[in-house]
């Protein structure tokens, strides 16, 4: 099962209205599709034409038709977010995203 569109669009509405206009040629939050998991990150601009890139969060989407949410430790590896609801739509995970329990989506 794909990834709905409407969900899609979801995702990337909410990006979009995570930084202020006024920053957004410094700052930026997008998200990347893979499969049926959609990576959250931030990019920020370094000197020259390079962007650093900085992993927020990730849903997944499985076979059901229900999202979860993961978050990375500092080593990389994607981890179960234990207290995040699980949904049939995007939007109470990210809401859970925003309120960022324990510190560990926004660092």
């Amino acid at each position: 099962m794909a990834i709905p569109e409407l969900a899609l669009r979801q995702i990337e509405r909410w990006c979009a209205q995570r930084v202020p206009e006024h920053l957004q040629d410094r700052v930026r939050v997008e998200c990347r599709t893979r499969g049926r998991a959609v990576t959250i990150v931030e990019r920020r601009a370094q000197a020259g034409p390079e962007w650093s890139e900085h992993e927020i969060a990730q849903l997944r989407f499985d076979e059901f038709g229900i999202w979860s949410v993961w978050w990375t430790d500092r080593t990389g590896q994607w981890l179960n977010h234990p207290d995040a609801p699980v949904a049939s739509t995007p939007p109470a995970l990210l809401a859970e995203i925003d309120r960022n329990p324990g510190g560990v989506f926004w660092g």
